[in-house]
């Protein structure tokens, strides 16, 4: 799967670097968000944990709810002087933006995505996408 590799225990371990994957169940986000918070507590990263855990938690939500294969999140720290995360799953088709009406319930994951981040996008590959933020480093 893209953004995912067999390795994930082993690249786990590098400093700096951390790589998780889910089966396509709703207990995902909730481990996803555990995971992501614990890493950057190690990492010393307190200042980014809250705004990394809810843009995770709505990128996994996404793909749950939209794809039917794993679902991979990877968070580098040593990308440059911000934090790279990406979550990846099978569906090719980029996520869509919309405009959510004030008594929607869903459609603001994405616009959280732009408006907390310093950059995000997507990128295709050989069996999935990937989206991926950008937040800049503290200090």
């Amino acid at each position: 799967m893209v953004g995912v590799s067999d390795g994930a225990e082993t690249l786990a371990s590098t400093p700096g670097f951390a790589e998780w994957s889910f089966p396509a169940e709703p207990g995902a986000v909730r481990t996803a968000r555990t995971l992501v918070r614990d890493t950057l507590r190690e990492w010393g990263m307190h200042a980014l944990t809250d705004v990394t855990v809810l843009l995770v938690s709505e990128l996994v939500t996404n793909s749950l709810r939209y794809a039917s294969g794993p679902i991979g999140v990877r968070m580098y720290s040593r990308a440059g002087p911000f934090l790279l995360v990406e979550v990846s799953d099978p569906l090719p088709e980029p996520p869509r933006e919309r405009v959510a009406a004030e008594d929607d319930e869903g459609g603001r994951g994405l616009q959280l995505v732009a408006l907390a981040s310093r950059r995000w996008g997507t990128r295709p590959g050989n069996t999935g996408k990937t989206v991926w933020f950008e937040l800049a480093l503290p200090g």
